[in-house]
């Protein structure tokens, strides 16, 4: 495989003739068929590579500190197999199943929000804004307080919740197109709707139910096994490479329709596939740690800044969603011990003030 760089108008892509002229830099890599065609931007690669050095020491840290202490050789042998039984216990049992969820539900609920923020064209477009994680929300709280269900059952009932609530904001748009203004303000519609029904299951359960519901609604990671690990990472596994090979699609569709048709872009059917992977992965999230606020909003944004890319950037997006909430658990468990402060309420407070900041700047740009 011989890698050429190049700058200036690119005709290397194999797909249909683009007939805007667009300016890129980066490296492109060719197989000697010229069958296969991958541009690399020298700074997303950059910001790629410092999310991952960030994403091992916060790893490392999660790994070795806490009530106890371990060394780095310690973790690596309990990780072989070859560390000691308290070791063992420590790190396999306790410590890795929370953070490999972690990882994967800040992943997943990054990617979510980079498609939708992209399908819609909009900085609110997210799972959080839109109301897919209150669909979730809903379901688990039926099985918590109406059918009484176990962890599983609300897991699944969370699932059925978002997969539920995204058909529903589906049947609403029929016959007019998925269009973003439009989704997103029937998305708020449909949240706020969620939320009533949430509030309302509430007042109707028992004491010890509604203590389970409101622990739930925070968004915690403590507690999470490898089942929630294995379930999350499975969903993830499936999911994100069907995100990552639509990517180049996406980026068209953000063209515009009549562009994104003429380059052989089925317009319809992407945003439709694209529409259900985000609504799945932000489901599969919200189904093992409840709901988890303004990752799925910040971290696409964050990554896009960072990167300077005018596509959807969901490989970065994915690791920073990982750094963010990997970074947020981290905190609430050193900087709070020994109160069990739920993660949720870590992104909550960063992500409100993210959302304040972000509100007054396009306020600003609209006034400009």
């Amino acid at each position: 495989m011989s890698a050429v760089r190049e700058a200036g108008t690119s005709a290397t892509d194999t797909g249909p003739d683009v007939t805007t002229p667009r300016v890129v830099t980066g490296l492109v890599l060719r197989t000697r068929s010229g069958g296969l065609s991958v541009r690399l931007h020298g700074r997303a690669l950059a910001v790629t590579a410092v999310l991952l050095v960030a994403l091992t020491m916060v790893m490392g840290v999660t790994l070795t500190t806490g009530d106890f202490a371990l060394s780095a050789g310690e973790v690596l042998q309990a990780l072989t197999g070859r560390g000691s039984q308290a070791a063992d216990f420590i790190v396999n049992t306790l410590r890795m199943p929370r953070l490999v969820t972690a990882l994967c539900v800040g992943a997943a609920l990054a990617v979510s929000g980079a498609i939708l923020q992209s399908l819609t064209g909009n900085s609110l477009g997210s799972p959080d804004i839109i109301g897919f994680t209150n669909g979730s929300a809903t379901g688990a709280l039926v099985v918590i307080v109406v059918l009484h269900g176990s962890m599983t059952q609300i897991a699944l009932g969370a699932l059925a919740g978002g997969l539920a609530t995204a058909a529903a904001v589906y049947l609403l748009m029929v016959g007019r197109g998925l269009h973003g203004f439009r989704l997103v303000v029937i998305g708020i519609g449909v949240s706020a709707l969620l939320l009533a029904v949430n509030s309302y299951l509430i007042t109707r359960a028992s004491w010890q139910e509604a203590l389970e519901s409101q622990s739930w609604l925070l968004g915690s990671l403590g507690n999470r096994l490898w089942v929630h690990a294995s379930a999350v990472g499975l969903a993830v596994a499936v999911l994100l490479p069907l995100a990552f090979v639509l990517a180049r699609r996406l980026s068209m569709v953000e063209m515009g329709d009549d562009t994104a048709t003429a380059l052989g872009v089925d317009v319809r059917r992407t945003r439709a596939v694209l529409l259900v992977i985000s609504v799945a992965l932000a489901a599969f999230a919200t189904a093992v740690t409840g709901p988890i606020l303004f990752i799925a909003l910040a971290a696409p944004q964050l990554a896009r800044r960072l990167t300077r890319s005018s596509g959807p950037a969901l490989l970065s997006s994915a690791l920073m969603g990982a750094v963010l909430l990997t970074l947020s658990d981290l905190a609430v468990q050193r900087l709070f011990a020994p109160a069990l402060l739920p993660v949720g309420t870590a992104t909550g407070t960063v992500g409100g003030l993210y959302l304040i900041w972000l509100l007054v700047t396009e306020s600003r740009k609209s006034r400009a």
